[in-house]
């Protein structure tokens, strides 16, 4: 029996190492995204470089998304004059209900829908396991900060928007 636990274990193992790993890193490079917008526009990540971007991964169905949601309404107040974006990106499975998350949330940054939930390609791409889960990149498209608290944000955005 305790053979059979070690092997599920070293097993649970790699298999977070392969996760871990298939995430993008502090230091690379942002992978493109290109997705549609509430409109039915395609809007693309890289449609945003020469900007300060929060990549915010999240859906209507999650409290932690939806709380996050308030501190972010506040920062993109404070800083969308000054070159910061955030490129919100949904894993909801119900437009309408994404959409009425939007609205009861007041976000008006970007928005797009990948609607396959955890099997879009997007959260594939990205390696997500969890949500809210957001990447902090720089004017260059390159990740400076992953999943960073509210008062880490927030600094993070006042030395690279130089404010």
């Amino acid at each position: 029996m305790k053979s059979f636990r070690r092997l599920f274990f070293f097993i649970g193992l790699i298999a977070l190492a392969v996760v871990v790993n298939a995430q993008p890193k502090q230091g690379d490079l942002a992978y493109e995204i290109a997705l549609t917008t509430p409109k039915g526009d395609t809007v693309s990540l890289s449609s945003l470089q020469g900007k300060v971007v929060l990549i915010d991964f999240w859906a209507s169905w999650c409290g932690p998304c939806r709380l996050s949601n308030r501190h972010l309404t506040k920062l993109y107040s404070k800083y969308k004059s000054k070159g910061f974006e955030i490129y919100g990106v949904s894993l909801d499975e119900n437009k309408k209900d994404w959409m009425k998350a939007i609205k009861q949330d007041r976000i008006s940054w970007t928005q797009v829908i990948d609607n396959r939930g955890w099997e879009a390609q997007t959260a594939i791409d990205w390696g997500l396991y969890q949500i809210p889960t957001s990447y902090l990149i720089n004017k260059d498209g390159i990740i400076v900060g992953i999943d960073l608290e509210k008062n880490d944000l927030e600094k993070a955005l006042k030395d690279l928007l130089g404010k």
